[in-house]
């Protein structure tokens, strides 16, 4: 069995214009003083990190990781969630989604998508140079306004969505593979890749594509009102990267899974702080290095109630305390018989 790596921190909740979140080296100075080992660094921009310099060049990959090194922090993956978004959006969120590209390709649906996946293929190239051997994001929907639809679905519907999402994705994942570096999902809802069943659905048009993995975050789970923990069991081997993130669910008799349209401090569903939420991390975190999962434990701080540097601050602790130093005996060794293979046999009556 492995033994957790962490804690880590995903940056993208804390970036800001001001110190000590302006810069990657200050940032991680700042994490590193919380007691994080490792950083999780979006790319949709170039504050903390430029994605197309990391593809090209490994000089300017070894000076980031000697500098994040001078502080005693690493690189645990870096995320293209909002350019994993834009590699497939539904007409009805072109607008709202535009946002997440650059000026020039806002109201240019096609060419927006044309840059997501190379946005993609640069983090492939770019995670390669860093040395890492994960990378997170998000799939991007098509079918998402459909998940729950009146009228009924045509028949089919959702087959072409996802004949078209593989389409899209093949050509990255591949690109994934050819740099040795999983591709891992984070599935959310919003996503076409949401919760499990959607999940294999994916795996299916993409030929069960080695890279296409899974970025495990049972918040997201919870609020579906979905088995978090036989999620690991289902898909352990597919979980590549480790999302801390707590959540509760409270329904009452005005709402439930789908909020009402409420802010998020009034929804029965909503997330917390690590620690402050109903899911049981004691029993993640022993499933996770049950299965032997190879990666970083990484704090997403997302809370409507707690202040992020509070958060933060208590997440490094939080996962310290979870994280399971594995065994590297059976308890019960110290009464084992010692006998040979011929002595087994003889104990079993087969002389």
């Amino acid at each position: 069995m492995k033994t957790l790596k962490g804690p880590a921190i995903f940056l993208a909740q804390f970036a800001a214009t001001q110190k000590p979140f302006d810069t990657l080296e200050n940032i991680a100075q700042w994490a590193a003083g919380l007691g994080y080992q490792a950083v999780q660094i979006p790319t949709l921009d170039k504050q903390f990190i430029d994605l197309e310099l990391a593809a090209g060049s490994q000089s300017y990959c070894d000076e980031i990781s000697g500098r994040l090194a001078q502080h005693g922090v690493q690189i645990a993956e870096l995320s293209t969630h909002l350019q994993g978004q834009l590699v497939a959006v539904h007409p009805a969120y072109d607008m709202a989604m535009d946002g997440f590209a650059p000026l020039a390709l806002r109201g240019k649906p096609q060419a927006r998508t044309e840059w997501a996946v190379a946005q993609l293929k640069l983090a492939a190239q770019a995670s390669q140079r860093l040395g890492l051997r994960a990378h997170v994001t998000f799939s991007g929907s098509l079918a998402w306004p459909y998940l729950y639809p009146w009228p009924q679905r045509p028949s089919g519907l959702i087959e072409s969505a996802f004949e078209e999402l593989a389409r899209r994705w093949t050509p990255i994942l591949d690109a994934f593979d050819d740099t040795g570096v999983d591709l891992c999902y984070e599935v959310h809802p919003g996503e076409d890749l949401f919760d499990g069943a959607s999940y294999e659905r994916f795996l299916d048009h993409v030929r069960q594509h080695p890279r296409a993995c899974l970025l495990y975050d049972p918040s997201h789970l919870l609020l579906q009102q979905l088995d978090y923990l036989a999620f690991i069991d289902c898909y352990h081997e597919r979980i590549k990267a480790f999302h801390v993130k707590d959540a509760e669910f409270r329904p009452d008799g005005r709402q439930g899974v789908y909020g009402g349209y409420l802010p998020w401090s009034e929804r029965a569903g909503r997330f917390r702080s690590p620690g402050d939420g109903q899911i049981d991390f004691k029993a993640i975190f022993s499933k996770l290095t049950q299965y032997d999962f190879p990666g970083w434990a990484v704090l997403e701080w997302e809370c409507c109630l707690k202040h992020p540097e509070q958060g933060a601050a208590e997440g490094a602790s939080f996962i310290r305390q979870h994280i399971i130093r594995a065994a590297e005996r059976a308890f019960d060794d110290f009464a084992g018989s010692g006998l040979d293979p011929a002595g087994m046999r003889k104990m079993l009556g087969l002389l």
